[in-house]
């Protein structure tokens, strides 16, 4: 199995820190951009999408901050790897800033990077910004 490499991304984002927590930290606002449908039980959420599905585990949430989830797949093989999504106010231009942390193998980055660029395109239509 290959090693994953880290994949960090900013993204400035014109809208409301209360509207971007919804589409963040809520199953319903996460399948609203990120995935097809969102379930939860208890601390693990399976994502699906397009007839597949992933399921992580929530790591840690903070509301107006950030949530990180491990990919159970990961957990059970070892791998000290986390997908995060932490949104910043920038104090000069007042902007919010959405950091995006992700891992994806050498083969996959490609693949992860052009995901997140259209999962973003779709949150920015989403939110009007």
């Amino acid at each position: 199995m290959s090693d994953k490499i880290k994949f960090e991304q900013e993204y400035i984002l014109r809208t409301s820190p209360k509207v971007l927590t919804t589409y963040l930290m809520t199953p319903s606002g996460l399948s609203e951009w990120f995935a097809d449908d969102v379930n939860v039980n208890d601390d693990i959420f399976t994502f699906f999408w397009n007839g597949s599905q992933e399921s992580a585990r929530l790591l840690g949430k903070k509301n107006n901050e950030f949530i990180r989830f491990r990919w159970l797949e990961d957990e059970e093989n070892g791998i000290d790897s986390f997908l995060e999504m932490r949104y910043t106010i920038d104090p000069m231009t007042k902007e919010v800033v959405f950091h995006l942390t992700s891992f994806a193998t050498n083969e996959e980055m490609e693949e992860v990077q052009l995901y997140w660029e259209n999962a973003i395109a779709e949150l920015r239509r989403m939110i009007g910004a």
